[in-house]
């Protein structure tokens, strides 16, 4: 249950008026507080109980935004409903946070960074193709690609009928058999990073999402969550 703050404080958050003038609406008696007109300007509302009007109109104050970083597991799906009844991130969110929306998608068989908020600007800003949101993501791969195929990587290659964007990618570990790539690309489309790998002839084995523009995954334990700091949020654009 939300706090008790000042009624000039509680209009002032709904977007009325300013604190200054919504004192000025209390002392002329243009609010009223559960049917009852108030004019002390040190009057306090709760905002989960108490009904604020101004000149007869309720008023209510917008949704608090929420930005998070979860870490999901495999075996989850980004949708808010799956008809195959598979896990999906909301369950991985306390209720009490309120209705989030992924922002973006990972697979089914990805991991890593999603970032989910209630900000609906937000949301459309960072997915929007015109802007470019780099994803950087660490893909184990069978076999161990030449220079060839990281080169074609790099330069784009054709998926889906259509080329790729020119991408980052830098061979981080191998062995005999695998090898770990750190792919970092600007786009957004179907299960991208496996199908470029696949076109190189490396199928992807598991695949993490570290990084999304300024937001990194950091050592977050796989299925937690983290909210945003400020600055996180405002590199982002976000309120």
């Amino acid at each position: 249950m939300a706090e008790e703050m000042r009624l000039q404080k509680f209009i002032a958050l709904c977007g009325i008026a300013s604190r200054r003038a919504a004192e000025d609406m209390i002392i002329n008696g243009r609010i009223s507080v559960n049917g009852a007109i108030i004019r002390e300007l040190g009057s306090k509302v709760n905002p989960d109980t108490d009904i604020v009007s101004v000149d007869g109109k309720t008023i209510t104050a917008p949704e608090p935004k929420v930005y998070l970083i979860l870490n999901k597991p495999k075996g989850y799906v980004t949708t808010l409903k799956d008809n195959f009844n598979r896990h999906t991130v909301l369950e991985l969110i306390p209720p009490d946070l309120g209705r989030l929306y992924p922002v973006g998608r990972l697979d089914y068989d990805t991991e890593g960074l999603l970032l989910m908020t209630n900000d609906g600007d937000l949301t459309y800003r960072l997915t929007h193709p015109s802007h470019e949101i780099s994803k950087t993501y660490l893909a184990v791969v069978s076999g161990i690609p030449s220079e060839d195929a990281l080169s074609a990587l790099r330069r784009g290659v054709v998926i889906d009928g259509r080329k790729t964007h020119p991408a980052q990618v830098i061979l981080k570990k191998k062995n005999e058999k695998n090898a770990l790539l750190q792919i970092t690309i600007h786009e957004g489309r179907n299960r991208q990073v496996r199908k470029m790998c696949e076109a190189v002839g490396h199928a992807v084995l598991k695949l993490r999402r570290v990084a999304e523009g300024p937001l990194r995954l950091g050592d977050l334990p796989i299925g937690s969550f983290r909210h945003l700091t400020e600055a996180e949020v405002a590199n982002l654009g976000g309120k």
